[in-house]
């Protein structure tokens, strides 16, 4: 059977885990799992519910109508989702595969609870990769001049799978404005957190040119602007004056491959709220 799992955010105000928790239990649904926090700064107070649908007495296509009821009066903003319904995620990459192979690894597992029916790339050197655990390939070269071309192609391909997230597991283009727009909170990155100190081509070369201590990585929600969006997860490892550029490198795609996972997971498990640029996270 089923779980239903309500994520909300409002203004904070008396009364609204027990006006909440009494809809659940009042209509004889089981509570799996509340999770409450409030932004004492902002003044907002964020939930996610997760609840048996069993002995659910209220018909699910009619669960909505009685949530927008009890939000409208108190401003809340609310998305329902079930965990029935599996999300199907589209794998942008490049040249890297790390990420690629440890996502359709957890994939083939049964560890990523979705459904990845396609994986994009501007280059074609994963092919191999993607066709070996079964998922179509689809190559777009994407230059400058063929920019929006290309978009519309991947926005034509994202609807024609029902795709819900794109993750870049290591696609080495900026996105438009206005594709990232468009997917906003439904597109998840992956980079090392050596940025701003050391952007470029080989930030691990400049950082252990300088001798830096830890090395980290951040996953977060796309915007437009670049490496700015909401944080979902981030590690870090310490490092030493013993290890090589080649050392940091290899340890640095491990923490990627780490940072990526949970946070997908976590996306995927409808755990994750953003508000204003910051992420509520209920592991």
């Amino acid at each position: 059977m089923p779980h239903a799992i309500l994520l909300a955010h409002c203004p904070d105000q008396p009364g609204l885990v027990r006006a909440l928790a009494s809809f659940i239990s009042e209509n004889r649904g089981n509570i799996i799992q509340f999770d409450q926090h409030v932004d004492s700064l902002e003044g907002e107070f964020f939930m996610r519910a997760e609840w048996d649908l069993e002995k659910f007495v209220i018909p699910r296509p009619e669960i909505p109508i009685f949530i927008r009821a009890l939000a409208e009066p108190r401003k809340m903003t609310w998305s329902l989702h079930f965990t029935d319904e599996r999300h199907r995620l589209a794998l942008f990459v490049s040249k890297d595969s790390h990420c690629l192979y440890d996502l359709l690894s957890r994939h083939e597992s049964g560890e990523l609870d979705a459904d990845i029916p396609l994986v994009v790339s501007n280059h074609e050197i994963l092919r191999s990769a993607a066709e070996r655990f079964g998922i179509p390939f689809h190559r777009m070269e994407v230059t400058k001049e063929n920019k929006a071309s290309a978009e519309a192609q991947q926005r034509a391909l994202m609807k024609e799978h029902g795709v819900d997230t794109i993750v870049l597991a290591r696609y080495m283009q900026v996105l438009s404005d206005n594709f990232a727009c468009d997917w906003a909170n439904r597109i998840i990155n992956i980079h090392h957190s050596f940025l701003p100190a050391f952007p470029g081509a080989k930030p691990y070369h400049n950082a252990h040119a300088r001798g830096v201590k830890i090395i980290g990585s951040t996953s977060h929600y796309v915007t437009g602007d670049l490496d700015e969006g909401p944080i979902i997860e981030q590690d870090v490892i310490r490092v030493t004056h013993n290890h090589t550029v080649a050392d940091l490198i290899r340890q640095g795609r491990d923490l990627e491959k780490i940072v990526l996972s949970r946070a997908v997971n976590w996306h995927v498990q409808r755990r994750v709220m953003s508000f204003r640029n910051r992420t509520v996270i209920f592991t």
